[in-house]
């Protein structure tokens, strides 16, 4: 490569990569973007197929995405491949790590939730005395969530609790709940539920990404230079100073090995990409803290129903329809005895059909069911805390290494019974309040998911004031090298039951905006 020196190097290209991005060069920076996969064209690339000419027939290619459970044959060249890029776990522990390297990352496929955590996040140690506080709370953050808000244009409504603040958001759903939310609505006031309707990034022309709303100011600037198929070996360090000042990458397509130069080094590449390269490049780490607390959500748990009055073609509105979110109730204003923390709960009416396995059916007595059961579908799902432990932990595999040579990731976590426990008074409350409203239940799963199956892992870089107990400081910059930050989930503290993407692209906007001074006045 050239041995131009940029004023910053970014690894990743999602949310986080490319809001920092964004900041950065609008402040004037010169930036090199690498991002380890290309860029998406769905006009060139996407093929249309029947599943019988495919060799799996729609289904997912054995061995390739084992962990991933959106994929299919049909959309299987989005995911990361789990043979070109294994990770290890102990297989009576299992961890679902889901991937994108294609330009924006997994910003092309989120679900748009679009939440800012609370003072019951930020600073969870103070309300009730486990982990830590993070060094910032919600004052901090929230102009730039407002920030944030409006670049994405976040739907919603003024209707949160001080658990889900609210924000500056586009007008939303201000329908009035169907006769079937109404009643669930009410049957909930039992146990104090505070009920909302959702928010949701609208973004623009159909997409909220990184690559529609800001990768292109980036762009505009002149001042972005981006490497597609880059895939980053380790970040080097200046042999006299100490300090990082650039990465070796290898070509994707290629192989061929190149290095560049940069005064500082911001890592985006994801919660656990990010925290492999740091670990790989033995960087960072004088706490022994990295690659601890690693935290997801709790997700899978939940009850399917059928509102009787919805049945046998009398669905629609008024009757159904629909949703809500109901953000965490327990252990708010009184402790609840089985748990700590808490969860929220997405409630869905729908017209739509019920899936076939929620009835002891077949042939032509499942066919009656279905039919009969259409539109009325009544659905609870939860979003629970996992704490943040020690002992839940990423490390690199001394024993394997990926298609580029790469030493890979071992993931060792697991689901204790805080998170078994609030799994389990989730789904019985959410009977309760559907019984109560007069639905019938039809199923219902209290057992979580693996751990990384929400797609929501952050950790495992904490920020903290003492540089003792945590890897980066209040702006996202490393204790150990102030030339180099980690922009992404891997600074999270605590997870919440909140969709974090809200919080990574403010905490990224937040510390690319220090970043930026930082470089104006040479203090870096």
């Amino acid at each position: 490569m050239t041995e131009k020196i940029f004023d910053v190097l970014i690894v990743g290209s999602g949310h986080a990569g490319g809001m920092a991005a964004k900041v950065l060069t609008e402040k004037g920076a010169n930036c090199l973007m690498l991002n380890a996969g290309p860029v998406a064209d769905v006009a060139r690339d996407a093929q249309r197929k029947p599943a019988y000419e495919l060799p799996h027939r729609g289904f997912r290619p054995p061995g390739r995405l084992e962990h991933v459970f959106q994929a299919n044959e049909f959309n299987a060249n989005v995911w990361v491949d789990e043979q070109e890029v294994p990770y290890t776990f102990d297989p009576a522990n299992p961890y679902n790590w889901v991937r994108v390297r294609l330009f924006g990352g997994r910003s092309l496929f989120w679900s748009r939730q679009s939440f800012r955590l609370s003072d019951f996040e930020f600073k969870g140690k103070s309300h009730d005395g486990f982990g830590e506080d993070w060094p910032i709370g919600l004052a901090d953050l929230a102009p730039y969530y407002s920030r944030v808000e409006e670049i994405f244009q976040v739907s919603g409504a003024q209707d949160g609790p001080p658990q889900m603040p609210n924000g500056n958001f586009i007008a939303g759903d201000n329908d009035p709940w169907s006769e079937s939310m109404h009643r669930f609505v009410k049957s909930g006031k039992t146990y104090e539920m505070p009920f909302c309707k959702q928010r949701r990034a609208q973004g623009r022309d159909g997409l909220a990404s990184s690559v529609n709303l800001l990768l292109p100011d980036a762009e505009r600037t002149g001042k972005l230079t981006s490497i597609a198929n880059a895939v980053v070996r380790q970040i080097t360090v200046d042999k006299n100073t100490g300090r990082p000042d650039g990465c070796h990458f290898v070509d994707r397509l290629s192989r061929r090995e190149m290095h560049v130069k940069a005064r500082v080094v911001v890592l985006a590449a994801g919660t656990l990409e990010s925290t492999r390269l740091l670990m790989n490049s033995n960087l960072g780490n004088s706490s022994g803290v990295m690659g601890r607390y690693l935290m997801d959500q709790v997700y899978g748990p939940g009850i399917v129903c059928s509102v009787p009055e919805g049945r046998n073609g009398k669905g629609g509105r008024p009757v159904m329809g629909g949703s809500a979110i109901v953000p965490r109730f327990r252990n708010i204003d009184k402790k609840h005895d089985g748990f700590l923390r808490g969860y929220a709960l997405n409630v869905t009416s729908s017209t739509g059909a019920l899936d076939p396995r929620n009835f002891t059916a077949y042939g032509a007595a499942l066919q009656q069911k279905l039919a009969e059961y259409h539109g009325s579908a009544f659905y609870v799902s939860m979003m629970g805390e996992v704490l943040g432990r020690h002992e839940n932990h990423v490390r690199i595999d001394p024993q394997q290494q990926d298609s580029w040579g790469i030493p890979v990731l071992r993931i060792e976590t697991k689901y204790t019974d805080n998170e078994f426990r609030m799994a389990k008074d989730a789904v019985e409350v959410s009977k309760a309040v559907a019984e109560a409203a007069g639905f019938e239940v039809l199923s219902s799963n209290h057992v979580p998911n693996p751990p990384g199956y929400s797609i929501h892992e952050v950790g495992t870089c904490r920020m903290g004031d003492n540089a003792k107990t945590s890897v980066l400081n209040k702006w996202c910059q490393s204790h150990d090298h102030k030339n180099l930050f980690v922009v992404d989930g891997a600074s999270f503290v605590s997870a919440g039951w909140q969709n974090p993407t809200m919080t990574i692209l403010a905490l990224s906007m937040r510390a690319s905006e220090y970043l930026a001074d930082q470089l104006a006045t040479q203090s870096i």
